[in-house]
């Protein structure tokens, strides 16, 4: 344990209830615990490494005063895209492309387990209108995953320099929705991307942006021409403040 600021600490908890364990960080607000906001890191990396990068990004913590910060660690698996190689990633990939199909067993398994950590915040007295799910890369596509099929009463979903298989079940669970005549009740997106991305292409996260819109989705886009596979200062300062407008204080 280690204080960031005068009230704000952070706590290292390992969930032994899921299938797998995933270490977790957890950073308390400074003010009464109103909201709270998943953040998922990219493939291998850590909870702690998207902590540390997104302090080293904006010189200061990444936080907010009413709302707790969870970051999980995808638990090691063999990684097809990586030629089978361990790495921490929150599901199985046969390639970083769009037009192959999804390891939906994966994908499932893992919104199972970080369901538990969305549960708990429920049991613990904030509803899910008053929380964000969101991430960097497989993080985000993760987080889409989560809000769009899995827990569709969330207040947000936010996914930076992410994409989503052209077959993606989060594209089956929106039409099912607008079947339904629900699809305006789904939460809102805010999405990010670079243009110079080498690694997630920025047309494959413009395309699932716009199939969301087209879809009915509030989305908020924002392309940056000279940001490659990383985030900046000013991309995480428009989402600070769309979390706020979506988790405001009480």
């Amino acid at each position: 344990m280690h204080v960031l600021f005068s009230i704000s600490v952070v706590f290292y908890v390992e969930n032994m209830s899921a299938a797998k364990r995933i270490a977790t960080i957890v950073v308390e607000p400074q003010k009464r615990h109103t909201a709270t906001l998943f953040f998922f890191h990219g493939s291998g990396d850590t909870a702690n490494g998207i902590k540390d990068w997104l302090h080293s990004v904006l010189g200061k913590e990444f936080s907010f005063p009413h709302i707790k910060l969870v970051f999980t660690s995808a638990p090691p698996r063999p990684y097809t895209a990586n030629a089978g190689r361990l790495s921490t990633v929150w599901y199985d990939r046969k390639r970083i492309v769009p037009n192959v199909p999804e390891d939906r067993e994966s994908v499932d398994l893992m919104c199972q387990q970080i369901g538990e950590f969305v549960e708990e915040e429920t049991t613990g007295g904030i509803p899910k209108s008053r929380i964000v799910l969101g991430g960097i890369s497989m993080g985000g596509g993760l987080a889409l995953h989560l809000g769009y099929r899995f827990h569709q009463d969330v207040a947000g979903v936010f996914a930076l320099s992410s994409f989503l298989n052209k077959d993606s079940s989060v594209y089956q669970s929106i039409q099912d929705a607008n079947t339904a005549g629900s699809v305006s009740s789904l939460p809102p997106l805010f999405a990010c991307h670079g243009k110079a991305d080498p690694l997630v292409i920025y047309d494959w996260g413009k395309k699932y942006v716009d199939n969301f819109t087209a879809a009915g989705i509030s989305t908020e886009f924002h392309s940056f021409p000279n940001l490659a596979h990383e985030m900046m200062e000013d991309e995480l300062n428009l989402l600070q403040d769309w979390v706020m407008k979506r988790l405001p204080d009480k």
